[in-house]
């Protein structure tokens, strides 16, 4: 009790000791309240209700004092007791069921690469938007990396809420973190020149130089190309359908995940060029264009095109490094700044619509042409402008 027995007292210049009894034990809690008398009274009225809460049998620690020690005791005593990192792995194993193996790829490397290391070791009760923030202000990664994080642990966090009943709200439903001095974004759009390019493949030959070259001209992504079959491409109209992708994860062609995905992409002459090329490759078989060399079979995804073929071909034309997926970033740099509608490159390239184009591409978009609006003008104007004049 406190020393006027009334079980509240000051415990520093900004906090305020709170003394009751639970289970047969005397617990004591600080809340953050400067000790004024008006203070001191609200916390007599947090302490009757505790008590009451605890008479009737609904007090929860863990939610009324979510960062005290004693919560944990409790929690544990009564069977609570699941740890974040159990929660997670068994999450893990509902959503194998669910999801493509490469979106349950990308899942289990965040849950094992950062959420478990992160936030392993607490109760799953004790993951408050609190302590999540501080967690990832620690972290040095760019905010992008941040959002991945948070991205699947806030959906573990709604299913546990939703579809497991575990915990009663998401502490973080809504709210994302950012650090403004995070690092720059990984994956930043870094295009290779019309130089680089050059240099690239002509230090690559037969199915290699093929695969480079159409990847350059068609903006797919390394899953796609892989997965890509003879029965996709329609010379007459001049067009490949994009329908499937492939990855080493997955171990077999899925379907694109967004209807974007699935796609005519115009098939410009240097694609072409290597299309009629790689038939003297592949085009008896009948499946798909293009082979790992080494193995006469489909490529199994980007790894093995990375190590066998990408990184020494740039090696040895002395091109610096990045990696094939600036292939496509390439292609969309080359469209915009040649002047090409940004609604047509986003069709290309699987976007929804393009402003994901204009966020990510906007430095390669050409200022406004000094002619703009003279097409419109001649069309519709002139015409109505002769009609005033009559009049």
């Amino acid at each position: 009790m406190g020393r006027d027995g009334r079980g509240v007292k000051s415990a520093s210049a900004t906090s305020i000791e709170i003394t009751f009894m639970y289970d047969g034990v005397r617990c004591r809690e600080r809340i953050p309240l400067k000790p004024t008398a008006a203070n001191l009274k609200r916390a007599e009225q947090h302490r009757a209700a505790i008590l009451y809460s605890i008479s009737d049998g609904s007090f929860d620690y863990v939610k009324t004092f979510p960062n005290s020690t004693n919560a944990r005791k409790f929690s544990q005593k009564t069977g609570d007791t699941r740890l974040v990192e159990q929660y997670l792995r068994q999450w893990l194993e509902e959503k194998e069921k669910q999801l493509k193996a490469s979106s349950h790829d990308g899942y289990r490397k965040v849950v094992e690469g950062n959420l478990v290391p992160m936030f392993g070791t607490l109760l799953l009760t004790e993951l408050t938007r609190k302590v999540i923030r501080e967690k990832l202000k620690a972290k040095s990664v760019s905010n992008k990396t941040l959002a991945n994080i948070q991205s699947v642990l806030r959906a573990a966090l709604t299913d546990a809420v939703d579809e497991y009943e575990l915990i009663d709200s998401n502490p973080i439903a809504g709210w994302t973190y950012k650090n403004k001095n995070a690092l720059p974004t990984e994956d930043e759009v870094d295009p290779f020149t019309a130089d680089e390019q050059t240099v690239i493949l002509l230090n690559l030959d037969g199915q290699a130089r093929n695969l480079v070259q159409f990847a350059f001209w068609t903006g797919m992504r390394t899953s796609e190309l892989v997965a890509l079959d003879w029965a996709s491409v329609d010379f007459l109209r001049g067009i490949v359908r994009v329908t499937k992708a492939q990855t080493q994860v997955s171990g077999e062609a899925e379907v694109p995940k967004t209807a974007a995905g699935r796609r005519d992409i115009k098939l410009l002459s240097p694609a072409l060029e290597a299309l009629e090329a790689q038939k003297q490759h592949t085009w008896l078989k009948g499946q798909e264009i293009f082979q790992n060399p080494r193995t006469g079979e489909r490529w199994a995804g980007d790894q093995p095109i990375r190590k066998t073929m990408w990184t020494p071909a740039l090696k040895r034309g002395g091109v610096r490094y990045r990696f094939p997926y600036q292939t496509r970033h390439t292609y969309a740099s080359m469209m915009l700044s040649a002047g090409e509608h940004p609604m047509w490159v986003a069709a290309q390239m699987g976007h929804a619509d393009w402003t994901m184009i204009a966020r990510v591409y906007g430095r390669w978009m050409p200022e406004a042409d000094p002619y703009a609006g003279e097409k419109a003008l001649e069309k519709f104007g002139n015409e109505g402008r002769k009609l005033i004049r009559k009049a």
